[in-house]
């Protein structure tokens, strides 16, 4: 396929345009002040769901569900916009998803006090036949967060690296180059639904410098998932342009709903190409995408100092030495439960209750009850 009539599909010159457009486009990025955010945190166990396997097995062919780690809470809140956010997080806590919503914020308003972009004809061409979204300044949003769902997302495997402050965590990430790792090999849609999903289907090792990379099984099968992918998207518009004698318009109109979960923009490579990420081609040597991912993690980094969030209901995993059977994780629970707090898991072969209290007086209340039925409770 060549693209949509009227233009050509060219991901270089599309490269070219949106680097003009991002050159100086965040030259002028404010933090504003403090601010304290309210977070409401749901823990979970951190084992794939049955919706989250179901998704694996139909749309992320040939993943492997061993490859899929799960985050290990949910979390919910409202930005400093009152802008409604749900997001996922792991080891490192809401902080991780809270704070890169702020710095996702804090991009996009600096992208918006730039003059907009004019696009010459041809570029304008190139454009609509090439991108999925056609406005430069519309990608460069998306492209951020992009970046941040990124960061979230690897934020489930900061036990699988050796950084451990949220700071330090994003800054690994980024010497290790793992963002344009994700750029260049993560499929069209796949970011995006697994993210939703509080999923993420890498797996990370550490290297002799320190930096992480993804194992050596994580690239084959991101690989493998990519080629089909576009496979998928190729033959959905074969079908409809040669059986059914569509035209490509026709086509993307009449299957948009399926293109969309496979990918439009993988319908239109032309035969033998594949995928690049804009932001990560080299136009003139330079590439977009390691400034960006730059100025986004020292924003992020410089934000923790400034956003300060209350968790509405304190999370505590403790431990019950002499819970030795089914007996007794229904009795610590009864008790739990009846005080109001909510158990997200027990388990008898680590001894650890993982339970998210309402108040400290409630988890004090609890501790007392438990050791009232003749447990230890351990505290972390």
């Amino acid at each position: 396929m060549a693209g949509l009539p009227g233009g050509r599909y060219d991901r270089a010159a599309a490269a070219r345009v949106l680097g003009a457009a991002g050159a100086a486009a965040f030259s002028q990025v404010s933090l504003g002040g403090a601010r304290r955010l309210s977070v409401e945190v749901e823990l979970l166990d951190g084992r794939p769901t049955a919706p989250q396997l179901e998704y694996v097995e139909r749309r992320m062919r040939p993943c492997p569900p061993a490859l899929v780690v799960s985050a290990g809470a949910k979390v919910s809140w409202r930005d400093s916009g009152g802008v409604a956010n749900v997001a996922h997080c792991g080891p490192l806590g809401p902080i991780v998803p809270v704070v890169a919503r702020e710095a996702t914020l804090v991009m996009w308003r600096a992208l918006a006090a730039r003059d907009g972009v004019a696009l010459s004809d041809d570029e304008r061409a190139v454009m609509d036949a090439t991108t999925t979204d056609k406005d430069p300044v519309e990608i460069l949003r998306v492209g951020i967060d992009t970046t941040s769902r990124a960061l979230v997302q690897h934020a489930y495997l900061a036990d699988q690296t050796p950084y451990r402050g949220a700071g330090e965590f994003a800054r690994g990430l980024r010497d290790s180059g793992l963002f344009s790792v994700v750029a260049n090999t993560w499929f069209w849609g796949l970011q995006s639904s697994t993210f939703r999903r509080g999923m993420i289907p890498v797996r990370l090792v550490t290297v002799g410098d320190g930096t992480v990379r993804y194992a050596a099984e994580t690239v084959d099968v991101l690989r493998e998932m990519k080629q089909t992918a576009i496979a998928d998207a190729h033959e959905t518009l074969r079908r409809a342009t040669v059986e059914e004698g569509l035209t490509v318009e026709e086509a993307l109109r009449k299957y948009d709903v399926l293109l969309g979960e496979i990918s439009r923009q993988y319908a239109l490579l032309p035969a033998g190409e594949q995928p690049r990420c804009l932001a990560n081609m080299s136009v003139d040597g330079v590439r977009l995408l390691p400034g960006v991912v730059d100025i986004f993690v020292e924003t992020f980094v410089q934000l923790l100092e400034l956003v300060e969030i209350e968790e509405t209901g304190v999370n505590e995993v403790f431990e019950v030495p002499d819970m030795t059977c089914s007996h007794c994780t229904n009795t610590i629970t009864g008790v739990l439960e009846a005080l109001g707090v909510r158990v997200a898991g027990i388990d008898l072969d680590t001894k650890e209750v993982v339970a998210a209290f309402p108040s400290e007086e409630v988890r004090a209340q609890s501790f007392e009850a438990i050791r009232g039925r003749g447990y230890t409770v351990v505290p972390r």
